[in-house]
């Protein structure tokens, strides 16, 4: 596994100032992945979880849903920052992607929005999970507390993933938003947890189209966010079912969707 911060030398103005010192920086670099030796996709993340990663980003393709669909996943020691998966007997690999995926996108495999709902393993309109509105407000400055590599570096996204009555299950880090949620989502994977019915997954920044479908894709009913949701984002979790929650803080909320999951009152 690499190194998930490094330094660099910089000069630091401040109040008139100037002083050259050492820096330390978040480590953003390729990860390719490959199914059977085939490459499927190249992403920019920062190493660390490069397993959970990798099975998340396959949930998030409607490749795998539990556990046992992934058969091994290996790191290519003829190549570094490779990583390649064995898929259990049956289970489809997702199609290739022509691009790379940067640390700034995330975009499903779908070719259209409709087919993100069609694609949906488990329907979340049934959930019915209730999440104090006390327990939604505390989330980020929960997970705020176990950003190690934010603290050193000021630049990584967050994604953690929450119980109903506000309990941390686990905490990511990355340089990108969708790989922070992918890697959760992935570790949620391989502790057998999915579907992540009665969960929250809090992610740091905004809640984008992206964003929405991966937590769809693992059977989630609530996103919160600390920032805005995008049109497209709103959209989509009516659609499908997901209570989408914005500007989360001590202060207050904006719930977008399917506002019922938010308790209130007593």
């Amino acid at each position: 596994m690499g190194q998930m911060t490094t330094r660099r030398p910089v000069l630091r103005l401040r109040s008139g100032r100037a002083a050259q010192r050492p820096d330390t920086l978040a480590v953003e670099e390729p990860l390719v992945v490959r199914v059977a030796g085939e490459t499927l996709t190249t992403t920019m993340r920062t190493p660390g979880h490069d397993f959970d990663l990798v099975a998340g980003w396959l949930v998030g393709e409607g490749a795998v849903a539990d556990k046992a669909d992934i058969a091994g996943m290996k790191e290519c020691v003829d190549e570094d920052n490779t990583v390649d998966v064995a898929l259990a007997e049956g289970v489809a690999p997702p199609r290739p992607r022509a691009f790379a995926t940067t640390s700034a996108c995330g975009v499903c495999g779908a070719d259209r929005v409709s087919d993100v709902h069609a694609a949906l393993r488990w329907p979340l309109s049934g959930d019915l999970t209730r999440v104090d509105l006390a327990a939604v407000s505390a989330l980020p400055e929960l997970m705020r507390a176990e950003q190690r590599v934010f603290d050193r570096t000021g630049g990584l996204h967050a994604a953690g993933l929450f119980d109903a009555s506000g309990r941390l299950i686990v905490t990511r880090e990355d340089v990108g938003r969708h790989n922070a949620v992918d890697k959760v989502v992935g570790a949620a994977l391989r502790s057998g947890r999915l579907p992540l019915a009665g969960h929250v997954l809090q992610v740091s920044g905004r809640a984008s189209f992206e964003l929405v479908q991966k937590a769809a894709a693992a059977g989630v009913p609530m996103l919160s966010a600390v920032s805005a949701p995008s049109s497209l984002a709103v959209d989509l979790a009516d659609e499908c079912g997901l209570t989408l929650v914005g500007f989360v803080r001590a202060g207050g909320m904006n719930v977008y969707t399917h506002r019922q999951r938010v308790r209130t009152g007593p």
